[in-house]
Formats: structure tokens, sequence, C-alpha cells
């Protein structure tokens, strides 16, 4: 990195879809979006199976909390290391069908995850599945910025619901379909793989058009702001920071929510299940929201609100009754959520023209976070008990303090304007 780091906006000046006429650098190719939005809906939903399917594994395996945790931090660590490497490698070398191979990656996890037989099959089924989210993520967060038009916490925001809404779908449909048939069923969600492969073979026809676009025409950024090097790496030490704290205390709810409402409450599975979807489903709500108002009134703004204003509620969960769980629950996921598409373009934004590189960096960091996290306190639980989990947890949201060193962009940016 060179003694000091442009800020700025990235100039979107996207063409259409590869079949209509060309738009203006102000329109946002929402057809682009919403098809990586759905693709992500599916990604998501069937990597969601595994910790869905966690309490039907459990069961049938013998499995301890820690190999339960052992089993995410194996499908987290493949997807979050190779991230930040896919990211940086089209940052230099654009791949458009690579979202393609990523899906097939997916694909090929789940079948063998369908049909295995020993934990070490699942381990290998798991790093598989991973694999398919380190290639996908980067590439098409990249794709969705290029098509948003300057509009980047939308596109952001409505990139990621899509993965909200398959997360939460896919203990949904795990209750309902996988744990009345069996760990076989899962082999059914290949149509879904099948189908994103097909929708990201367009996308990458116009990803390909794009490319060749800004090739003829050259490529212009807005006006710039000098950020000292060490300024930029603080801001970025401290978005890694707020990540972990989200990301630890989601793997707690993510991964052990069930549980804790089985051992607390004496819920069923099926309504255990019931119960995660809830939570998940506040999740999507709050990462649509994120976006445009981080778009509208600052991302630090959202920042600041998302993880630290949600400390009263998570500090309130461990003492609720079940409706106050439910409740409590779903206002943490959906304050939560709103922080990630502020902090992912907020680090674009320290970082311009580096955007593969800080979506794998910070995607990949989240995974990361989230499945250590999940293996630590799977470690925890076993020796603890789970009630201990969500009293540790609680205070997790307190590092949203660290918000404060973030340096104000947008206020710089209307200075210069």
């Amino acid at each position: 990195m060179s003694e000091t780091v442009t800020v700025a906006e990235e100039a979107a000046a996207p063409p259409s879809l590869v079949t209509t006429p060309a738009r203006t650098a102000g329109d946002a190719a929402f057809a682009v979006i919403l098809a990586l939005s759905f693709c992500h809906m599916l990604n998501d939903m069937m990597q969601s199976l595994l910790p869905a399917i966690y309490p039907m594994l459990k069961t049938n395996f013998g499995l301890s909390f820690s190999q339960i945790g052992l089993l995410t931090l194996t499908f987290q660590v493949t997807a979050s290391l190779l991230q930040p490497v896919v990211g940086i490698v089209t940052d230099k070398r654009p791949q458009p069908f690579s979202l393609c191979v990523g899906m097939a990656f997916t694909l090929t996890g789940l079948l063998l995850l369908a049909h295995a037989a020993h934990f070490a099959t699942l381990l290998i089924a798991a790093a598989i599945v991973g694999m398919g989210s380190s290639i996908f993520h980067p590439d098409s967060s990249r794709v969705a910025r290029l098509a948003s038009g300057g509009q980047h916490g939308l596109a952001q925001s409505l990139f990621q619901v899509g993965g909200n809404v398959g997360s939460a779908a896919g203990p949904l449909l795990a209750a309902f379909i996988v744990l009345p048939r069996g760990q076989g069923s899962i082999g059914w969600f290949s149509i879904a793989a099948l189908t994103a492969m097909v929708v990201l073979f367009q996308v990458g026809r116009w990803y390909s058009a794009h490319l060749a676009g800004r090739a003829r025409k050259g490529h212009v950024e807005a006006p710039v702001i000098n950020m000292p090097r060490g300024r930029v790496i603080g801001a970025i030490t401290v978005l890694g920071m707020l990540v972990f704290s989200k990301y630890v205390y989601m793997a707690s709810l993510s991964s052990y929510y069930t549980f804790y409402l089985i051992h607390k409450f004496g819920l069923s599975v099926q309504a255990a299940q019931l119960q995660l979807f809830l939570f998940l489903g506040a999740v999507a709500v709050g990462t649509i929201a994120g976006g445009p108002i981080g778009d509208r009134f600052g991302r630090k703004l959202v920042i600041w609100g998302s993880i630290l204003g949600v400390l009263p509620f998570t500090l309130a969960l461990p003492y609720a009754n079940l409706t106050w769980t439910m409740v409590l629950a779903a206002l943490i996921g959906l304050i939560l959520a709103s922080a990630f598409s502020a902090i992912v373009v907020y680090a674009q934004e320290l970082v311009p023209g580096k955007v593969g590189m800080i979506a794998g960096l910070f995607f990949g960091f989240a995974f990361g976070m989230g499945g250590l996290g999940a293996a630590v306190l799977g470690e925890v639980a076993d020796a603890k008990g789970i009630d201990f989990v969500y009293h540790l947890c609680s205070w997790l949201p307190a590092l949203g303090l660290l918000t404060i060193f973030l340096p104000d962009i947008e206020g710089h940016r209307r200075k210069r304007a």
C-alpha cells in the first residue's frame, strides 16, 4: 500500500443487460442485482442446511457439541480463507463465469453430505460446500456493486438479503423436508444448485459485456480524498473488530439457538427450528434496511446503531422467558444484521480499486469468525453448559464503542463538495 490511500466513491457506469440498450450511469441494472440476490438466496439456503440438521446429525452420528463446532469450523475455514485470495485474483484478472464454478462446488458438497456415512465424510462435505461459498461471495459482491449505478449500499443490501432469506429458509426446509425424510433428502436440493448455475451463466454474460465496455470507454473515477495510510489501516482494524463481535454473537444463535431453546424451554426439534427461522427472517429484514439507510444518512451512523444499539437486548436475553426470548432474538437479528452491508461498502470506499479483495476479506473474515466462534462456543457449552454461552456472548456488542475511531468519510466528502 502506498504512503497515502485514496478514498473514493467508485463511479459506476454499468452497461445494461446484454440484450437491452445501454443505460445512464445513474441507473442501476436491477435485473442483474436481483439475479445475484436470487442466487445468493439459493446458495445460502443450501449452505444453511448443514447447521439446520445438526440435531439430526448429533443423534445419527453420536456427535458431541465439540464435533458440531468442528463441523462448523471446517465449513467456515474453507469458506473464509479462500475468499480474499479469490478477490485478489479476480481484481487483477476478472473471471465472469467463476460464479458457475463456485455453485458446482456447492452442488458436489451437497450430494456428498446427503450420502455421508462417517463423521470424516461430513467434514469433507462441509469443506467442499465452504469452497463454493468462497468463490461465490467475492465476485458476486463485486458484480452487484458494478450494477449499482452508484447506490452501493442499496445494491449490497439487496444482494445480501438474498443470502439472509436463504439462510432463514434453510432451517424451515430442513424441519419439513430433511428431518422427516432423513439425510438422503438433502440431495433433492441439487435442483436449486443447478437452477443457480443457469442464472449465474446469464450474469456472467452481462459481466463479460460490462468488462468489454469498460475496456473500450476507460474508467472514470469520482473526486478523491487523500487519507494517511495508518488511518486507513486503523479503520480497517476497527471494522474487523466490529465484524468479530457481530459474527461471534451471530454464531451463538445460528449454531446453538435450537439447542438453547430445547434445553431451557423443552421445545421439540421442529418447534426450535421454527424459532430459528423467525430469528433468521428478522436478520433478512435488518439486512435490507441497512444499505439504503447508509446511503441516505451515512454508513458510520448505521454501524453505531447496529452494533452498540443491540447491547441492551443481548444483555436481557439470558434472563428472558420463552415469549421474551423469541421477541428479543428477533430484535437482535433485526438490528445487528443492518451493519454488514454498511461495513463492506465503507471498507470498499477506504480502499478503492480493490472491491473484490475487500469483499473477500470481509466476507471471509465474517465466515471465519463465525466458524471459530462456533467451535470455541461448542467447547464452552460442553464445559459450562449452553446457558453460560449466552451470558458470555451478551457483552460482545459492547465492542461497538470502537466505532468512535472510524473516520467520517461522508463528512470529508461533503466538505470537498
